[in-house]
C-alpha cells in the first residue's frame, strides 16, 4: 500500500498487522506509541513512592493498583508498537533505559509530597484522558484496542484523584494552601502535557493525515482547559496569573497564551537534557538492571521450553 492511498483510507481502526504499510506510516505509528508506552512506565515510576507514603490503608491499596494500571497499560502499548514491525519490546525497554526514549513533559519533574499528588493523578490523568479518548479512532486497530482497556481504567484514576483533591481542599488552611502552592508549580506543564503548538509540532500534520490521530495539540489543550479550568474552581483552586487563560464568554471556551509558557524548558526536556530528565532516565536504567537476572530466566525457560513470545492482538 502507497502512502496516498494511506491517506485517502484512514479511518478509525482501518489498519492491522496484516496490511502492507509503507515504512513512513510504519516508523510514525511506532514512535507515537512507543512515546505513549514510555510515558506510562515513567508515569508509573513517579507515582510508586507515594504508596508507602499515602496517609490510609485504602490510599495504600489505590495507588499500588494505580502503579500497577500503568506498568500494564505500558506493556499493552509496546505489543501495539510491536506489532507494526520496526522495533521490538525489548529494544524500546533499552532505549528508555539508555535516555534515547522519549516521554511525557510532565514526567520529567520530581513529586516530593502528598499535596502533589492530584496534579498528576487528576491533572494530568485527566489531560491523558482527553487524549487517549480520542486514540480509540486511531488507524492502527492494535493502538486502539489497546486504548479501551487504557481509557477504562484510566477512568477510575483521574476519580481517584479527584478524591484526593477534594479531601486536600476541605482539610486546614495550611493542608489547602501547599496544594495551591503545588498546583501553581504544576500548571504550566500540564498545559504543556499535549505538547507543542500546531506550528511548531514536527509530526502533527501527518500523523492527523494517516489518521493516527484525530485531534491536533492545540485542540486537545483547548478542550482540557474548558473542562478543567472550571473543576479546579470549584475545588477552590485559584488559577494562577501565568500563563494567561483567556476566556471567550459567547463561545463559553478557555484558551492559554502560548507565549506565556517557558518553551525553551518543554524543548530541553523533550531533548531529555533537563537535570529531572537525567534523575527519571537513571531511576529507571538502575531498575531495569536490578531485573535483568528475571529477564534472563524467562528467557532460559522459553529457550528450553520451546515457547515463543506472545503475538500482539490485531
Amino acid at each position: 500500500m502507497d502512502l496516498e492511498t494511506v491517506k485517502e483510507r484512514a479511518g478509525p481502526r482501518q489498519f492491522a498487522p496484516k496490511d502492507d504499510m509503507p515504512e513512513e506510516y510504519r516508523k510514525a505509528a511506532t514512535r507515537m506509541i512507543q512515546f505513549h508506552a514510555n510515558s506510562e512506565v515513567m508515569g508509573g515510576y513517579l507515582e510508586k513512592p507515594f504508596i508507602r507514603q499515602a496517609p490510609s490503608i485504602d490510599r495504600k491499596l489505590a495507588f499500588s493498583a494505580k502503579v500497577q494500571d500503568e506498568i500494564g497499560h505500558a506493556q499493552l502499548l509496546y505489543r501495539a508498537a510491536e506489532s507494526l514491525g520496526v522495533k521490538t519490546r525489548d529494544e524500546m525497554l533499552d532505549e528508555l533505559a539508555r535516555g534515547d526514549g522519549k516521554f511525557l513533559n510532565c514526567f520529567h519533574y520530581p513529586m516530593e509530597s502528598w499535596h502533589e499528588v492530584p496534579m498528576i493523578a487528576f491533572f494530568v490523568d485527566g489531560a491523558a484522558m482527553h487524549r487517549q479518548a480520542t486514540l480509540k479512532n486511531t488507524s492502527w486497530t492494535p493502538y486502539a484496542h489497546a486504548m479501551d482497556k487504557v481509557c477504562f481504567e484510566e477512568g477510575f484514576h483521574v476519580k481517584h484523584g479527584e478524591s484526593i483533591l477534594s479531601e486536600l481542599m476541605n482539610g486546614s488552611k495550611a493542608t489547602q494552601e501547599k496544594t495551591q502552592a503545588a498546583f501553581e508549580t504544576w500548571w504550566p506543564r500540564i498545559i504543556q502535557f499535549f505538547g507543542p503548538t500546531n506550528d511548531k509540532s514536527v509530526h502533527n500534520d501527518f500523523a492527523q493525515e494517516v489518521g493516527l490521530k484525530t485531534k491536533s495539540n492545540d485542540e486537545l489543550r483547548d478542550t482540557f482547559l474548558d473542562t478543567y479550568v472550571p473543576k479546579a474552581e470549584k475545588y477552590g483552586l485559584v488559577v494562577p496569573e501565568y500563563p494567561r487563560i483567556e476566556y471567550d464568554g459567547e463561545l463559553d471556551t478557555y484558551h492559554v497564551n502560548e507565549d506565556d509558557l517557558n518553551w525553551d524548558e518543554f524543548w530541553t526536556i523533550a531533548k531529555n537534557a533537563s537535570e529531572g530528565s537525567h534523575e527519571q532516565i537513571n531511576s529507571r536504567a538502575q531498575a531495569q538492571e536490578a531485573v535483568e537476572w528475571v529477564r534472563e530466566s524467562m528467557h532460559d525457560w522459553e529457550g528450553a521450553s520451546g515457547a515463543g513470545t506472545p503475538q500482539a492482538a490485531d
